[in-house]
């Protein structure tokens, strides 16, 4: 009887050392943290947060008949700066504009009112247009999300020739 017993708790023993061995391996102190337990997975650390687009629609772009001419901010307009024409955003709001065909983005500065077309949301300077590669569609469909505080913002500016 007592052999029976000590057989059956070796099994027990046995048993109980070869689940413990199928979980963590290491001490919690050798994982970094002392009470570290790991979270289960909620909706949130699943999906990504999405944020909603300020505006989305149909752009254009406006180039060499403007070049030089007064924009509604009060400075000449330029093809080969980073700006753009809203109707409604404040002068000198940041404006990130996504390119909805191809994924390509950029940051302009809102220095202009317009589109003057009806169905239009914003026109783009030529260099944003090139910038999001839409200079030989004319329109394309974008998305604008507000930038709040730009940290950098990256002009483009021609290079003048050496001659």
């Amino acid at each position: 009887m007592r052999t029976r017993i000590a057989h059956g708790l070796a099994v027990f023993f046995c048993v109980a050392g070869l689940g413990a061995a199928q979980g963590n391996s290491g001490s919690a102190h050798d994982r970094g943290s002392p009470a570290s337990k790991p979270k289960p997975a909620t909706k949130s650390t699943l999906v990504k947060k999405r944020t909603r687009p300020y505006q989305a629609g149909t752009a254009s772009w406006y180039g060499t008949y403007f070049q030089g001419r007064e924009t509604a901010s009060g400075e000449p307009y330029d093809m080969y700066d980073l700006t753009a024409a809203h109707p409604t955003l404040p002068l000198g709001t940041y404006v990130k504009v996504t390119n909805l065909r191809n994924g390509r983005a950029v940051v302009v500065r809102v220095n202009d009112r317009g589109p003057v077309v009806d169905g239009r949301i914003i026109d783009l300077s030529y260099q944003a247009a090139r910038a999001l590669h839409m200079e030989h569609q004319g329109i394309q469909q974008v998305r604008l999300d507000l930038v709040n505080e730009p940290q950098t913002v990256a002009m483009l500016r021609p290079v003048a020739r050496l001659q």
